[in-house]
């Protein structure tokens, strides 16, 4: 085990969103933002921003990793683009309020179509259909979660169908 390895989940966390060079076995060196560490592996992500919006991704495998130099500080920005990375296209942040009316607009659509619906938590965030799904922000299909199979693909189609009528 070599002392890279020997870090813990807190010591690597330090590395994270920050410029880094990246000292390996047999003289390979690899330079990039580091994404996240594996904390079982001691496998480091890197992110390398190429031309025209491209990213590279690479994995230094965490046996092979001899020394790590910290490059440059990640700025609010940076660590903005690097969370974005593997989110999907579609996802785009809402504001609260923005939430909360899609919430409430839902919530409107469901009872209209006589869909018993209630909020829970302590926000009272998540909607919850006939107390065997629930939905999460930001309220589409992929945020309904139910052990029911049948009820959980129809209330997506539902909610899917009140989605497209709505754009």
């Amino acid at each position: 085990m070599n002392d890279w390895q020997r870090k813990s989940p807190l010591d690597w966390e330090t590395y994270v969103n920050k410029m880094v060079k990246v000292a390996a076995i047999e003289k390979h060196e690899y330079e990039g933002w580091v994404l996240t560490i594996d904390p079982v592996s001691a496998s480091i992500v890197l992110a390398t921003f190429l031309e025209n919006e491209k990213v590279s991704i690479s994995v230094v495998l965490g046996h092979a990793v001899q020394e790590v130099e910290i490059l440059k500080e990640g700025d609010d920005e940076m660590k903005q683009r690097l969370s974005c990375i593997f989110a999907p296209e579609e996802s785009k942040a809402y504001s609260p309020e923005e939430l909360e009316k899609r919430k409430n607009d839902l919530k409107t659509w469901l009872e209209t179509n006589h869909i018993p619906v209630t909020e829970q938590g302590e926000l009272g965030r998540t909607l919850c259909v006939a107390g065997v799904l629930t939905i999460d922000p930001p309220y589409s299909p992929e945020e309904c979660s139910s052990s029911n199979e049948i009820i959980l693909s129809r209330v997506q189609g539902l909610i899917q169908g009140y989605l497209e009528k709505q754009q």
